[in-house]
């Protein structure tokens, strides 16, 4: 009756995983990882239990700044629980923000030694969540985790080429839009992505009216970007028209462009902003000692400056 029964119960299990409605079976590296407890569970009703306590075990590991013992039990977790979205979104958090700030801090070890360590806990993080996206295809929260982390100002010096982090962050945005069932902010942070790769400003200003008109949050940064990428179409208009169709008022309009000027460490674009400012601070009477446009501006992250030996 066994040999009989096998073929049929084995097509039902393959029927149930592609249904999503039994997890896969373990890898042969999970067993080597998880050891005696294998036997017990491979057989599925345990796997969930275990992840859970691994969680924690990765949790003491964390708080000992075992970084290596981190992503190997969260390797494990995984494993055991792919379809738990919460496993692969902690697991990247850890790598990409706890051991990348470590690393980013820990002035003991040697520069080059903190530089590499950075960069590789960043990348690992990155690639915790891809692989959690295709174990869970269907799932837009994870999608925007990646597209956070592509265009986070603090990281995105990792990934080398910043632009096309930016154009990667936009599309892992968008991925999740288009899945349906994303928070509102994902095709807003998609945007925001977007209108700092070069050459996509007329995309970038289509889509900012776009959001504008769909969600009706005027923030800062939308209110920016409305400004910049309007003058880039046209940097032959008058600014004060510019600025009026754009902003409530020309305080509003002073804040939100002084602030995007300081913000280099986030690469928005400036275009026209410095004469914005210029035209608002002669209207407003702002001092010349005050002007924005004197004061210094943040470096966007660079890595040597963190890792370069102290003088």
């Amino acid at each position: 009756m066994g040999a009989v029964r096998l073929p049929f119960e084995r097509a039902l299990n393959a029927d149930l995983r592609d249904a999503g409605l039994m997890p896969p079976e373990l890898e042969v590296k999970t067993s080597d990882r998880i050891g005696q407890t294998f036997s017990a569970v491979s057989l599925g009703g345990l796997r969930t239990l275990v992840a859970t306590f691994l969680n924690l075990r990765a949790f003491s590991f964390f708080t000992e700044q075992r970084w290596a013992d981190v992503a190997d039990t969260f390797d494990t977790i995984v494993d055991l629980a792919p379809r738990t979205r919460y496993y692969w979104d902690t697991g990247s958090w850890h790598q990409s923000y706890n051991a990348a700030s470590y690393y980013l801090y820990e002035s003991k070890l040697p520069g080059l030694r903190r530089k590499l360590g950075w960069r590789e806990s960043i990348l690992k993080g990155r690639d915790f969540l891809e692989r959690g996206i295709r174990n869970n295809p269907e799932d837009p929260i994870l999608r925007e985790r990646l597209g956070f982390l592509l265009s986070d100002s603090n990281k995105i010096a990792a990934f080398g080429d910043v632009n096309k982090a930016y154009e990667a962050s936009y599309d892992a945005y968008m991925s999740a839009v288009g899945i349906g069932n994303s928070r509102w902010l994902a095709k807003r942070f998609a945007l925001y992505s977007l209108a700092r790769v070069p050459g996509s400003e007329r995309e970038a200003l289509a889509m900012a009216k776009e959001v504008r008109a769909e969600q009706g949050r005027d923030t800062p940064t939308m209110l920016g970007l409305l400004y910049t990428l309007g003058y880039h179409e046209d940097p032959s208009q008058s600014v004060d028209k510019l600025i009026d169709s754009v902003f409530p008022s020309r305080e509003v309009a002073y804040e939100v462009l002084g602030g995007l000027w300081m913000r280099t460490r986030d690469r928005y674009p400036v275009y026209g902003v410095a004469r914005g400012i210029a035209l608002l601070e002669a209207e407003l009477k702002v001092p010349a000692e005050r002007s924005v446009l004197k004061q210094e501006l943040p470096r966007p992250m660079i890595p040597e400056d963190y890792f370069a030996p102290k003088k």
